[in-house]
């Protein structure tokens, strides 16, 4: 008899949060609105239920949330690093392997990185929010 733990729902909105802030705060520093508005249509990262079954255990949760922290991570830091490419290359095929569309290689993240302070864009997150 094997015993699975399925994964729990703060597990599925962990991954939710993460899909966010790549669509708010990593794709804006790389990608135009328009590109980032095609990767919506295109269901870059798009989760669905049938989603949470193939990733339905506490273990494959975690590998999910640990490679889309790690591609985060990877692409926040400010110098690239030799071996980013290969754990860059690895995560995204984790992705993959678990149905979720990411659709990029390393080399376009490394030369197309904006200026946080020069980044306008309609995805990002207000930094303030006007309460009613």
């Amino acid at each position: 008899m094997k015993i699975v733990f399925a994964s729990t729902p703060d597990q599925e909105e962990m991954i939710e949060d993460l899909v966010q802030t790549f669509y708010q705060e990593i794709f804006p520093l790389y990608f135009s609105d328009q590109d980032i508005s095609d990767f919506k249509r295109q269901k870059v990262l798009h989760t669905t239920t049938r989603h949470y079954e193939y990733f339905g255990t506490l273990k494959e949760a975690y590998q999910v949330i640990t490679s889309l922290q790690t591609l985060i991570s990877i692409l926040e830091s400010s110098k690239p690093e030799p071996h980013h490419e290969a754990l860059f290359e690895n995560n995204v095929q984790t992705l993959k392997d678990f149905g979720l569309c990411f659709p990029f290689s390393y080399c376009q993240f490394i030369d197309g990185k904006n200026d946080q302070s020069e980044v306008i864009s309609a995805y990002t997150k207000a930094a303030n929010e006007l309460l009613v």
